[in-house]
């Protein structure tokens, strides 16, 4: 089994960025959802409420990141390390996240790309922003914005398998694309669902272990097209159908990162393209 592509997706919603090798941090691949864009009431937007997202590509750099969208003009910004600190939401039922303001000029930018007012945040400090539940022994409790765990990983014969109950079902839709699930590594060399297996098992990617916490619950964000926003009805309806555990539609794996992964230093733990994936204990 081998890693096929690796993907951030620098402001919470915006578009993925794609990666030869990425960082490994306690709360996910460096970079990954450490921006969020908040209502009035400090609660996180997404693709959710603002399929034009998808339009909005946020390409990171150290120390800061650039905005660019169809019709605006690109923004550069710093990470606000002295900005307006306040508490936010990424979603209710989870924990205040301690963040500081991009600014007005973020603001602005962003409220002329989505019609309403809004503001973007920073979070400076993962290691303060914690799940709301339980994780594995050896695994740190640290998370971005990403919705449930730091990161989420995919399998091609997954996908295959899937595409092939939507050709049997003669959907209009089909064949998905991977983008559809937003994942941080996709793998390949796999048997289709053998991810499934892994909850509760440690894996090993390159230089980091991680921790197969659970199966990923889809929500409707998996129906919008990655490249133009357009909506449909797929994948929930097929999942419904053949993937339907407990009223979750799964597909994919959430991840922890162990937190100490056999040794290595948390400077030297990368993930890259190429690298072996190995089920362990």
């Amino acid at each position: 089994m081998r890693v096929v592509s690796i993907h951030t997706y620098p402001v919470k919603g915006c578009r993925r960025m794609d990666h030869d090798s990425a960082r490994v941090e306690p709360w996910g691949l460096d970079g990954d959802r450490r921006w969020l864009i908040v209502d009035e009431h400090g609660l996180g937007l997404s693709q959710h409420q603002h399929r034009e997202l998808v339009t909005m590509r946020a390409v990171s750099r150290p120390g800061g990141l650039t905005l660019e969208a169809p019709g605006l003009a690109p923004l550069d910004l710093a990470e606000p390390t002295d900005g307006e600190a306040s508490q936010v939401l990424v979603y209710r039922g989870r924990y205040p996240a301690q963040v500081r303001a991009a600014g007005p000029e973020a603001d602005e930018w962003l409220g002329r790309l989505l019609g309403r007012a809004v503001r973007l945040v920073w979070l400076g400090d993962p290691a303060g922003n914690l799940v709301p539940w339980e994780v594995p022994a050896g695994s740190g409790a640290e998370v971005s914005f990403a919705d449930g765990t730091p990161l989420l990983l995919a399998n091609t014969a997954s996908l295959d398998a899937f595409n092939d109950w939507l050709l049997e079902s003669d959907s209009p839709e089909g064949p998905l694309p991977m983008t559809r699930f937003r994942p941080n590594v996709v793998i390949s060399g796999a048997a289709p669902w053998a991810e499934a297996e892994w909850v509760g098992r440690r894996i090993r990617i390159g230089g980091a272990e991680f921790h197969g916490a659970a199966e990923c619950p889809r929500c409707v964000v998996a129906t919008i097209d990655q490249e133009t926003g357009e909506r449909g009805r797929e994948p929930l309806r097929t999942l419904a159908a053949r993937r339907n555990v407990d009223q979750k539609l799964l597909f994919g794996l959430q991840l922890t990162v162990r937190a100490d992964p056999g040794g290595a230093t948390r400077d030297g733990r990368t993930v890259s393209v190429g690298d072996a994936v190995e089920v362990l204990a």
